[in-house]
């Protein structure tokens, strides 16, 4: 039996790789990774996937770049010849990127049964395109994985039915226990924030990590400007690095944003590049969803700057702190851990690294 996998964004396949390698561990279902091209990155090359241990995808639909409507039809054009010339018995999507929702879409009207892996996300705002990506996709899946306690909630309420709602962890931490137990394994001399690491923990030094991405937070000049002015005074205490995403760099230079000395730029990281980077940090200062969770999993002080978030138990059990875009708040969550007095946070239940194990077991068993 053939099941498709759809990832469309680098995020997605970190979260098929335990999938994949699951499935490479039985004997019943067949696989093929299906890459829709949401994002092209040229940087996602053999190394990539050899990071991931994983294969390449055996398709790649190239249906990157448009607007939202643009991408979305492109994808569910090139997604329904793939299904109708060889009519997988399942297609398993992750997340709640563009690719998610429209080969959910194309699946469902071809009757071919959707799987959701980290179905059930909600954060309540309808203003981000992942918020209606989610609801859309939960509205027609049929099996929903689910990595959370609030996630099987928002699926009761929505009417789903008990025996298709699946507590089984999250991939998302079953990659990061295993790229962390790798990289023990690896040289990471090499990495082009290596110097910048070694230089912070000189002495017994501490540094902090920076991600900012959000539109509400880095595409409007008065709010990019007060986050960045929190940012200023933590590092005059703390040296940060900032791997910049490309839209936010632009964002710098447009609005005239000055970050100051004590805060190094760098540009996007490979995976673990970038685990290596932030596994150590003494905090995280972030607006990305994964970044929360991966944080929790391995118990490193995350401070979320957003006003919402669509993974609570990241801040009702894990080390995560959701402090709005506020500078007073961002300042004082941070001055907080860095004296020691940030809370203790905990792994949430079956975020053990065998999510994926059980999501492949249960596939078997829904699909004989």
């Amino acid at each position: 039996m053939l099941i498709y996998l759809v990832a469309g964004a680098r995020p997605n396949f970190m979260k098929i790789a335990p999938i994949v390698r699951a499935l490479q561990a039985q004997q019943t279902l067949s696989f093929k990774i299906i890459h829709t091209g949401q994002h092209y990155d040229r940087d996602m090359n053999d190394v990539f996937f050899e990071e991931l241990g994983i294969p390449q995808p055996d398709l790649f639909m190239a249906a990157g770049g448009g607007s939202h409507a643009q991408q979305t039809a492109k994808i569910m054009i090139g997604f329904e010849d793939l299904c109708v010339a060889e009519r997988p018995a399942a297609v398993l999507v992750v997340g709640d990127v563009n690719s998610t929702l429209a080969c959910s879409i194309v699946a469902k009207k071809l009757n071919i049964p959707v799987a959701h892996v980290e179905a059930g996300l909600r954060s309540g705002d309808m203003t981000m395109p992942e918020e209606i990506n989610r609801l859309v996709t939960d509205s027609i899946s049929d099996w929903f994985f689910v990595t959370e306690p609030a996630a099987v909630g928002h699926l009761k309420r929505e009417g789903k039915s008990d025996s298709a709602i699946h507590y089984v962890g999250h991939v998302m931490v079953d990659n990061v226990l295993f790229q962390a137990d790798k990289l023990t394994r690896t040289d990471t001399s090499g990495f082009d924030t290596a110097a910048f690491k070694a230089a912070a923990t000189e002495n017994g030094g501490r540094y902090g990590v920076v991600t900012l991405h959000r539109p509400s937070n880095v595409d409007e000049a008065g709010n990019f400007a007060r986050i960045a002015g929190a940012l200023k005074e933590i590092a005059a205490e703390l040296p940060l690095i900032f791997p910049v995403h490309p839209r936010t760099r632009a964002n710098l230079e447009k609005f005239g944003i000055d970050l100051g000395p004590n805060i190094t730029l760098a540009g996007p990281q490979a995976y673990m590049a970038f685990l290596n980077l932030w596994k150590d940090a003494a905090v995280v200062l972030t607006d990305s969803g994964g970044l929360q969770e991966e944080t929790t999993a391995l118990g490193v002080p995350c401070v979320t700057i957003r006003e919402n978030t669509e993974r609570p138990v990241t801040v009702d059990e894990g080390s995560n702190v959701l402090v709005g875009t506020d500078p007073v708040k961002i300042l004082a969550e941070t001055r907080k851990v860095l004296r020691g007095e940030g809370k203790q946070g905990k792994r949430p239940h079956l975020w053990d690294g065998k999510a994926a194990e059980r999501i492949v077991e249960i596939l078997t068993r829904e699909l004989a």
